[in-house]
């Protein structure tokens, strides 16, 4: 399955001003990490995707997830920012995933 996501107005705003700093990859992923439950949708900001990562669908930038957690997603996702807090409100056409996707910046 190949997942594409789409971005608002300001998401994507939100997005390209942490690129600008440094040339960058979005990892989407579930964070499992101190969450007390079967993890949380995030985005990771790396500078490399691994090995194991499979792109996903989303010009303008560059987003990976990684292989064994694509199946958590659904084929068509929205990022939407949150204004005016730090977060994201990730969806898709059959639910929605959360309204709190932090980011975590790893370069």
């Amino acid at each position: 399955m190949r997942i594409s996501l789409h971005f608002d107005s300001h998401s994507e705003a939100r997005l390209r001003e942490l690129q600008v700093q440094t040339p960058s990859v979005f990892k989407l992923l579930y964070d499992t990490e101190d969450c007390g439950c079967n993890g949380v949708p995030a985005i990771q900001i790396i500078r490399q995707p691994l090995d194991t990562d499979l792109p996903i669908d989303a010009a303008p930038f560059t987003f990976v997830v990684d292989q064994q957690q694509a199946s958590l997603f659904d084929a068509q996702m929205q990022l939407e920012a949150n204004l005016p807090l730090p977060s994201f409100k990730l969806s898709s056409p059959s639910g929605l995933f959360s309204s709190n996707v932090r980011l975590q910046d790893l370069r």
